[in-house]
């Protein structure tokens, strides 16, 4: 794509990648391989069309009166009504160059049906949003599964959890103290312009957010990238110096690196994926850190564990990371729910493995980016019923256990257990 690429070719681009993202891919692999002057752009057009997805499909379902378009012509349209309900481009300038990214996608015969579809969506606004509200897939921008097991287990909240989720995600940062003071770095922030709010010991909110390579320090090791929910998980492991520390799934080093930041402590940081482990190495040096990586199964021990017990264990177990669907918008749309028994049967396997690697006195801190219970509380309490050495404790913060997603953080669920001495 050219430095200077058209709207038509940037609804072509963004086209491609939500179609193959609506046939299983990963909206994150996708976004890695964009580059150069319009990357901006495509990452708004593909994330923000996912945000909308429910919307989008139920737009063009109603409006393509003639049947389902093919995938590429149908992703074209979800992303040019993303475009137009973005406001950010003139409606008529949307529609022509929708009409024009059929070229580039090879697909000239459909420049008749898209420039149809868009033009009866402005004809006809006001009736098909009247129709849409009695969608809940539509209105509430997620899957009707999803939304009836946010709704059965928070009466309260669960169409605030929703609207969070379709939200832009907050930028927070983790201040380095090996570095920088945390007030220090609050004030650079601030004499470089930059408005922030403190959040605990070493967080910080960005009002806007902005380029990593933008963020002052973040190249010399004072700062790194992360959510406020996730800078939970070191701080309740109730971390002391000496200690021997398992991070079981580690990649990409971020909750490695804080553990690191706050204890002078001997750990091991494994991942099962070597493209993610090798991500761990470069966070590290950056902050002048050191671990142990290691590519292995945590749940294997008998391939890489020496047999030496561990003082403390971070169990970030695989989850449906539905506790961060704002940053991984494709993530509501490929789940399915019976995911969350298939998730619940890898966490009890892998807590059950890690335990048997955790010396006595020991604590093991069960964390997941999740909202449902089904992965949280409902796993801690049968694992914790049938483990009788394993008791649960206060967090170190104080804080509960679920964090629900909320303008400044993500959704993350923490469980600490001691084991008996």
């Amino acid at each position: 794509m050219t430095p200077r690429a058209s709207l038509a070719e940037q609804l072509a681009e963004a086209a491609r990648i939500v179609a193959r993202v609506a046939g299983g891919a990963s909206l994150a692999d996708e976004a890695e391989h964009l580059s150069g002057a319009s990357r901006a752009a495509l990452i708004d057009l593909t994330h923000g069309t996912l945000r909308r997805y429910g919307r989008v499909q139920a737009v063009v379902a109603a409006l393509a009166r003639r049947g389902r378009p093919e995938p590429l012509v149908e992703a074209l349209l979800w992303c040019a009504i993303y475009a137009l309900d973005s406001g950010r481009y003139g409606e008529h300038t949307v529609v022509d160059q929708a009409v024009k990214a059929c070229g580039p996608l090879e697909r000239w015969p459909q420049k008749a049906f898209v420039n149809a579809v868009l033009r009866s969506l402005l004809r006809e606004r006001a009736a098909l949003e009247a129709r849409l509200k009695d969608d809940p897939e539509a209105t509430h921008q997620h899957p009707r599964w999803w939304i009836d097991t946010l709704r059965n287990r928070y009466p309260a909240d669960w169409s605030a959890i929703l609207a969070v989720g379709n939200a832009h995600p907050p930028m927070a940062l983790r201040v380095n103290p090996r570095r920088i003071d945390p007030a220090d770095y609050a004030a650079k922030l601030a004499h470089e312009g930059i408005a922030a709010r403190r959040c605990g010991a070493s967080g910080l909110v960005l009002e806007k957010p902005m380029p990593v390579d933008r963020i002052p320090g973040f190249g010399a090791g004072e700062v790194s990238v992360q959510d406020l929910g996730a800078q939970r998980a070191a701080r309740c492991l109730d971390l002391r110096d000496g200690q021997r520390v398992l991070d079981a799934c580690a990649a990409p080093g971020g909750k490695t690196a804080h553990i690191l930041e706050l204890a002078d402590v001997a750990l091991t940081a494994l991942d099962l994926s070597a493209t993610r482990a090798a991500r761990i190495a470069p966070n590290l040096q950056r902050l002048g850190l050191d671990a142990t990586v290691r590519v292995a199964d945590a749940a294997r021990a008998e391939t890489w564990w020496d047999g030496k017990p561990f003082d403390r264990i971070l169990a970030d177990v695989p989850c449906s990371a539905s506790g961060i669907a704002r940053r991984h918008p494709d993530i509501k749309w490929l789940r399915r729910a019976g995911d969350l028994a298939r998730f619940a049967e890898q966490q009890r396997a892998l807590v059950d493995a890690l335990w048997r690697l955790l010396a006595p006195g020991g604590k093991l801190l069960y964390a997941t980016c999740s909202v449902f219970r089904e992965e949280n509380d409902d796993i801690i309490a049968a694992w914790g019923a049938a483990e009788r050495a394993a008791r649960r404790l206060p967090l170190p913060d104080d804080g509960p256990a679920q964090w629900l997603p909320d303008a400044d953080h993500d959704g993350f669920f923490y469980a600490l257990i001691q084991k008996a001495a």
